[in-house]
């Protein structure tokens, strides 16, 4: 940030093709999948069209954006801050006052709401902002699992009822996966919806199939017109779950960096790995590369 602006000219003497192109995160807006890091760009999913967006001064460490508002993004550049463009990622501006000065690990849109916005912070916890960045407000800290506090490195607001009145926010940490209601009462494990009922009945738990333990979640994505349906990205491969996240199947050990879901379509999937843009039609079983990176 520069007097409050983040800076949305291409710095002079500076290309991705001269410096090289570290991915962070990528997410669809309409027919194209935006991708950030070093710099931003967006790539056309039909042609692989590649074009630059803005070169920032800061990379891009994480990216978020509402289907129903496809030229709105926020972004996390390192060292901390949140960004806003409203045009799809040509012109940028602060959208972070109020928030701690540290790193942003992750930041989400809510599902059902395009002005809410959710951010983690580094070392802090997990902020909200109900005004598109205007405000920021803590409403609650990091997930404690396995006697500590996690920084969160992926985070989806999934239009699943909780419950309790709400949403889930899912979080990825680097031990695994947790989720919280979005009336912020506590983080908790991804459990099948009727395992109290069982419990009380004395049954047997309906079965689960959960993430392997203790790896890091790099990344997580649900889909906006099945939210049932979740994508996470581990050291050991893409991941899949067709129920809220209790039941997991590997479906590619492809190295990904970061994922998005097209919210029209949940088996259109996009993923980055260090070189390439890669896209997958049948949730994650093949993929074909996109654009290089």
């Amino acid at each position: 940030m520069t007097g409050g602006t983040f800076i949305a000219a291409l710095l002079p003497g500076r290309s991705a093709q001269a410096t090289g192109y570290a991915t962070s995160a990528i997410t669809f807006s309409g027919q194209t999948v935006i991708v950030a890091g070093d710099s931003v760009r967006s790539v056309d999913v039909s042609t692989g069209t590649t074009v630059d967006l803005t070169t920032p001064e800061r990379p891009v460490h994480a990216l978020a954006i509402h289907p129903d508002r496809p030229d709105r993004l926020f972004a996390a550049p390192e060292d901390g801050g949140i960004a806003q463009s409203n045009d799809g990622g040509r012109l940028w501006h602060s959208a972070g006052n109020g928030l701690p000065d540290a790193q942003v690990t992750a930041l989400a849109v809510a599902a059902a709401a395009p002005d809410t916005v959710y951010a983690t912070v580094s070392g802090d916890g997990l902020w909200r902002s109900e005004d598109a960045g205007g405000t920021w407000s803590f409403v609650m800290d990091r997930p404690w699992i396995e006697e500590a506090e996690r920084d969160v490195l992926a985070l989806a607001s999934v239009n699943l009822a909780s419950g309790m009145g709400g949403i889930w926010l899912y979080a990825g940490t680097e031990t695994g996966l947790t989720r919280v209601p979005d009336c912020f009462c506590r983080w908790q494990d991804v459990v099948a919806g009727d395992a109290m009922d069982a419990l009380v009945a004395g049954a047997a738990p309906p079965p689960e199939a959960p993430l392997p333990e203790d790896e890091p979640v790099l990344a997580l994505v649900s889909a906006h017109a099945a939210p049932e349906r979740l994508f996470a990205a581990l050291p050991s491969g893409l991941w899949a779950s067709a129920d809220g996240g209790v039941m997991w199947e590997r479906k590619s050990s492809v190295q990904v960096r970061a994922l998005a879901v097209d919210p029209m379509d949940p088996g259109h999937i996009a993923a980055a790995t260090d070189t390439e843009l890669k896209l997958s039609r049948d949730g994650g079983a093949n993929w074909a590369t996109l654009a290089a990176l």
